[in-house]
């Protein structure tokens, strides 16, 4: 077990994060950073990718970036060729079509599917690999609350990140010998790009908050902070398991306050 004074730290330690572009990824990168690791950057668009690197390497520390797209089998390949196995690989990517699931089409479909559940399991099978090679490492993959509840216009979303939740869960059972942990995140309503449309219609956005024990929506930060606990030695006995960090949404039943 480590010293009291350094359990939380990444002293040494390399970290790739995808979707370090912006959002969730961003914040993560940089948590990561501060706390000792050397971070690549990494994301689709490969302008924020180097921005986040240039934010890191603007504080004294290392940083590299890189583009890299999850949904194709080469990117990946190339990318687990240049960088090898990291220390700590942390996968945000993930899009969402709100329809009705009579509404969805096959080509929509395929894209949720496409980036969330099979880019997850595109990254972690390849560097999982490698990562188990050298006999440790932390993955951290991104679920959601849609992974146990659900509500309309959500139905292939919520698939994709119980599928996740379940990817996860299968690899920490495989890799646990090699030295190799696997945990999940699900965070709730996080203020990202990816819920700036909620962001703009005040009443769903304060729907949201009021379904929160804390009775707000989440900064990025709050998540970045999990995302160094589950890489740090801080978190050396957890793998399979799954974070909520949800502000008690999901022990929360109802949006209603019966009077006590």
């Amino acid at each position: 077990m480590s010293d009291h004074d350094t359990l939380f730290r990444l002293d040494g330690k390399t970290a790739l994060v995808i979707g370090a572009g912006s959002g969730i990824g961003c914040a993560a990168a940089l948590a990561l950073s501060a706390a000792g690791a050397t971070v690549t950057s990494a994301d689709l668009d490969e302008t924020r990718a180097r921005h986040t690197a240039s934010e890191i390497a603007a504080s004294g520390r290392p940083a590299e970036s890189l583009r890299l797209d999850i949904t194709d089998s080469r990117s990946v390949g190339d990318a687990v060729a240049q960088i090898g196995p990291p220390d700590i690989l942390v996968v945000t990517p993930s899009i969402n079509v709100r329809k009705a699931l009579f509404d969805v089409t096959d080509e929509e479909f395929d894209l949720v599917v496409g980036v969330n559940l099979k880019g997850t399991f595109r990254v972690v099978r390849d560097f999982g690999r490698v990562m188990a090679q050298q006999k440790r490492g932390s993955i951290i993959a991104f679920s959601s609350i849609r992974a146990v509840v659900v509500e309309p216009g959500q139905a292939i979303y919520a698939a994709t990140k119980a599928g996740i939740l379940q990817l996860v869960r299968g690899l920490a059972s495989e890799l646990g010998t090699q030295g190799v942990r696997v945990n999940v995140i699900a965070p709730g309503v996080v203020d990202t790009p990816l819920t700036a449309p909620i962001k703009q219609r005040p009443e769903w956005y304060q729907a949201y908050a009021s379904k929160t024990m804390l009775g707000r929506w989440a900064e990025v930060d709050e998540i970045a902070a999990p995302v160094v606990f589950l890489a740090s030695d801080a978190s050396s006995y957890i793998t399979g398991s799954c974070l909520f960090v949800d502000g008690g949404w999901t022990a929360v039943d109802g949006r209603f306050t019966p009077p006590l």
